[in-house]
């Protein structure tokens, strides 16, 4: 993806370029793929719009309008375990059984969607200041949006009731990215999710999802945060009968890419 409005696909083994999407009419900002029927569909941001492509054919199936500010990060919702992801073979299909695409702007809003339609379902207020991360909860986390914003918060919504549950402070910084880590914690009042945050604030910070006091845990660093992942890596001996390793990798501002873990 890029500002001269095409997102691109490469062979990074043999550092050649496979395919190239047109139909952008300015810079995209952000990507997602499709969880469900093999990461086929494809979720760009760009200027106040959304675009959803079909990766197998490179057409740009559906275009999302609403937003009053550039599209800054989407994301597609997560595979349903109700369907036969088999029998999808095109976007109707799709977009009959349920699922969305959330969208975060410099207008301060997330929107969600609905993918077959391109109807607006939702617009989640709350945030002062521009939208930099969204992401869907899996699992029974699934009815969930998570987001980071320039106004140094993290946030938790309710796709449902489209009400923020929680809100979570602690970064001095804009909140470049989240995500809903693997980890469970117990506490009180049974176990709770983790979720992780990365800032310009030079800190990735863990929290608990049911509190928002103070962070579970804060990984501290000499360069902004820009983007993470969890990342499952084979272990070269066997420990304990575990044969792999959960990390954190993410990006620097600088460049350098991290692994923590």
């Amino acid at each position: 993806m890029g500002y001269d409005k095409t997102i691109r696909f490469w062979d990074f083994k043999h550092n050649k370029q496979l395919r190239i999407f047109h139909g952008h009419t300015n810079g995209v900002y952000g990507i997602e793929f499709s969880q469900f029927n093999g990461g086929r569909y494809l979720s760009g941001s760009v200027n106040k719009t959304i675009r959803l492509w079909d990766v197998e054919t490179s057409k740009s199936l559906h275009v999302f309008n609403g937003h009053e500010s550039y599209v800054s990060c989407v994301d597609i919702s997560p595979l349903q375990n109700n369907i036969n992801n088999n029998k999808m073979n095109n976007i109707g299909v799709i977009g009959g059984n349920g699922y969305t695409i959330c969208s975060g702007s410099d207008d301060n809003t997330i929107r969600l969607w609905d993918i077959e339609t391109t109807k607006q379902l939702n617009v989640f207020e709350g945030h002062d200041s521009y939208l930099s991360s969204v992401k869907y909860g899996s699992n029974e986390l699934m009815n969930t949006i998570l987001s980071g914003s320039d106004d140094d918060s993290i946030r938790l919504w309710d796709i449902r009731s489209g009400k923020q549950i929680q809100v979570f402070n602690g970064h001095e910084n804009t909140v470049n990215a989240v995500e809903y880590s693997p980890f469970v914690i117990k506490n009180s009042i049974g176990n709770s999710n983790v979720i992780c945050s990365g800032s310009f604030d030079n800190t990735i910070q863990f929290w608990d999802i049911r509190s928002n006091k103070n962070q579970l845990y804060i990984i501290e660093e000499d360069d902004g945060t820009l983007c993470l992942k969890f990342i499952i890596l084979k272990k070269k001996k066997k420990t304990n009968n575990v044969t792999y390793d959960l990390n954190l990798c993410y990006g620097s501002y600088k460049g350098p890419i991290h692994i923590w873990g």
